[in-house]
């Protein structure tokens, strides 16, 4: 019989060390593939991207790639619905900790489970993409936050995750932030979705500027009335915006200069189209590179006040179910992480009890009978 191998402590070390490299390896290839992928589909985020500190940056472009990928794989399939079952599976081998043997399942795979992103969130993405693959089209403004709090109020709620955020209220504003950019993203993209058979501003906005969406839609032209539909798609992202300005303050300190400037990234869009005379038929609203820059440098310098939420920001309808799916864990009960981490949370922590100290000198006054 062969004789047994035994292994004493020493080798046992250096075999645990040779397989963490391997790992360590492995995960830093995987960041890479999955940032080369970011670079060229994702130009607006990948700006952002680059103030975010590290601890949070490569789980988050790890995030991004995987749904880039699920987008482009979407777009490409053509009309076979069935590859969102497909898509559906890789999801279920990415939570069962088997992914796909490709770098942004992989990469995923180790942020779902470090985070504890709820599975919810991601299915919500890949029904928005179902909605995307048939067609779907949406009547009201309230039928259009549906569609965007899964495509994208989902990705707000899991970066706030990989931030370190879990309270429902800047886990809300985090999902409308989302809201607002994929409204953005509708009122630039009309003509260009228009001429891939795709509609997406409210149809009865269209209608009540004289609009038949059919008829338009088989002749997208730039029209006065068209440009009051897109200035309305704008206004509302812009309520938006301006809701989740309490949110970000809510968040960790290194991660708020990044959100902010994706923020007004975004928001820039919609200033260009204004620019444009509201025409995102004929013509696609682009934000330069020296604006960018800018405009990321204006986020690093603002400072942004930690203020109370006001009372009546409830979260809108169709991002509440998200919120719910994060089960609420105290993020100041214990913290273990590097010098870095540690100092940040000692901050944000500091931060959070100075916002309890001045909620509780807030007078209270007695409520009037009438």
């Amino acid at each position: 019989m062969p004789s047994k191998l035994f292994l004493n402590p020493l080798m046992l070390m250096q075999r645990s060390s040779l397989m963490a490299h391997s790992s360590a390896t492995s995960n830093k290839a995987d960041t890479i593939q999955c940032e080369d992928l970011m670079r060229g589909g994702s130009k607006s985020f990948f700006a952002a991207s680059r103030v975010l500190p590290k601890r949070v940056r490569n789980p988050a472009i790890a995030l991004y790639a995987f749904c880039r990928l699920m987008d482009d794989i979407v777009d490409e399939g053509g009309e076979d619905i069935r590859i969102i079952q497909t898509l559906q599976q890789r999801l279920d081998l990415i939570y069962e900790g088997n992914p796909v043997d490709v770098p942004a399942d992989r990469a995923l795979a180790k942020v779902v489970v470090q985070y504890k992103i709820p599975k919810t969130l991601l299915e919500a993405l890949l029904e928005g993409f179902e909605w995307d693959k048939l067609g779907r089209r949406y009547n009201s403004i309230e039928d259009l936050y549906d569609y965007a709090a899964r495509v994208a109020g989902t990705v707000g709620a899991m970066m706030a995750l990989i931030m370190g955020t879990r309270q429902q209220v800047p886990l809300a504003r985090a999902c409308e932030l989302g809201l607002a950019m994929q409204l953005t993203n509708i009122a630039r993209d009309v003509g260009e979705d228009a001429r891939n058979g795709r509609l997406y501003l409210p149809l009865n906005w269209m209608r009540e500027e004289g609009i038949d969406p059919d008829a338009w839609l088989q002749n997208p032209i730039f029209t006065p009335q068209i440009a009051r539909v897109v200035d309305r798609v704008l206004q509302t992202a812009d309520m938006l915006y301006q809701r989740s300005q309490s949110g970000i303050a809510q968040l960790p300190r290194d991660c708020r200069a990044a959100i902010y400037g994706a923020r007004l990234v975004y928001a820039q869009i919609g200033r260009q189209i204004e620019k444009q005379d509201l025409d995102s038929v004929s013509q696609r609203a682009i934000v330069s590179g020296t604006k960018k820059k800018l405009l990321m440098l204006k986020a690093l310098s603002a400072v942004i006040h930690v203020g109370r939420v006001k009372a009546n920001e409830e979260p809108i309808e169709a991002i509440q179910y998200l919120v719910e799916a994060v089960p609420y864990e105290d993020p100041y009960a214990h913290y273990a992480g590097n010098l870095e981490q540690r100092m940040v949370w000692v901050i944000n922590t500091l931060e959070k009890a100075e916002r309890h100290r001045l909620a509780r000198m807030q007078p209270s006054y007695p409520t009037k009978s009438f």
